[in-house]
Parts: structure tokens; sequence; C-alpha cells
């Protein structure tokens, strides 16, 4: 699998781009800012960009959606309890940014657990909700895409409109943490880490 990571926006978040090394059939995971750094990075790698996936709605994880999508054609997919972020200031909080701004709505809104192909390789969506109703991880093999759901050494705050920390701690123990001890996260912001450090060291899941 081909996949580099972004650092962008003033939050340092993380932006995915994975792609299928034989097809070159490739997706965009949280394009945060930094719209031309990511499109630059598609163009140099000579990906085929078929889908623009949204960990979830808030300002810092969709910035750059609506020039990512005017320059690859990429289908938006986010889950649908999420959706109205996307053409919301309010809710996806881009006000607190001292910016308003609105993105392109959803081509495909997701309900949990579906299934999407780059060539040969298949992508899982897990619904994680806590940080927002609709946040995802995405899973891919052995590694698994968390948005602001599970940090290494951390967890995403549930303290903004819709969040729940019962409903985050839930999503991770339930559905994160299952997964393979080996199983690599790669977080929304932050450091990578594996499943099996997380469950041995992070404190708030002790």
């Amino acid at each position: 699998m081909f996949l580099q990571q972004l650092q962008v926006g003033p939050l340092e978040t993380n932006c995915y781009i994975i792609a299928d090394e034989k097809s070159k059939i490739a997706a965009i995971i949280d394009p945060g800012e930094n719209a031309k750094q990511i499109i630059n990075a598609v163009n140099e790698a000579e990906l085929k960009v078929k889908y623009i996936f949204l960990t979830h709605g808030h300002s810092d994880h969709i910035a750059a959606l609506k020039e990512i999508k005017e320059a690859t054609g990429a289908k938006i997919v986010i889950h649908e309890l999420d959706a109205h972020m996307l053409t919301s200031a309010e809710s996806n909080l881009s006000f607190l940014l001292g910016e308003r701004f609105t993105q392109p709505s959803a081509d495909i809104k997701l309900k949990g657990s579906e299934e999407f192909r780059l060539g040969d390789l298949f992508l899982e969506i897990i619904h994680t909700p806590g940080h927002t109703p609709g946040g995802i991880s995405i899973k891919v093999g052995n590694v698994v895409f968390t948005g602001d759901t599970l940090f290494a050494g951390s967890i995403g705050r549930t303290d903004f409109p819709g969040g729940s920390f019962d409903m985050l701690i839930s999503s991770i123990k339930e559905k994160l943490l299952k997964l393979d001890d080996d199983t690599k996260i790669f977080p929304g912001h932050g450091e990578s880490s594996t499943i099996g450090y997380e469950k041995r060291m992070n404190p708030f899941l002790r």
C-alpha cells in the first residue's frame, strides 16, 4: 500500500493519501488544509483519487475539501450523522478558528460497516462515535486511521457539540481495541501507535 502522511493547517491535522500501488487508485483522508500541498503530492505519485474520506466533520479536517474535490473529481464520503457539518459553519466549528466556511455536500453518506475498494486494497468503515456522532475509523489491512477518536497516548475531545465521553470510550474499547495488537494506528493528530501499545499504556483506557 502506498501511504503518505501530510501535516496540514494550524492544528497540524494529519492528512493521509493511500493508494493501491499497482493500479494507482487512491483516496485522501481528512484534507484539513494546504490543498496545493496535497494535490502536488498526488500528482507527484501519479495517483488517481477516487474518494475523499472524512473521519468526521470538524473544520480542521475538511478545510481543503472544495479544492481537492475540484482538482480530482473524487467522491466525498462521510458518515450520515456528520454530513450536515459540511454545509454549516456553526456545525463544523470553523468560526472557532476565526473563519466561517462551508464545503460541498457529501456524495456518499455512510451508516457504518461499509467496504470500499481501491484496486486491490479493501477499506473497512468502522463507525466510532464519541468525538462527533458520525465519527469513523478506516481499516486497511493491519492499519487503521482513527481520526480524532484514538490518539497515541490519548483520546479525542468530547466537549464539542454532539460529543460523548461514554460513547467515545465504548467505541474505542468495543471496536478498536478488539483489532489485532499489531494493528498500526494513524490518528488525526500526532504520532502513530499500535493497538497493543494503547491497550497497555494509554492512561484513558486502563
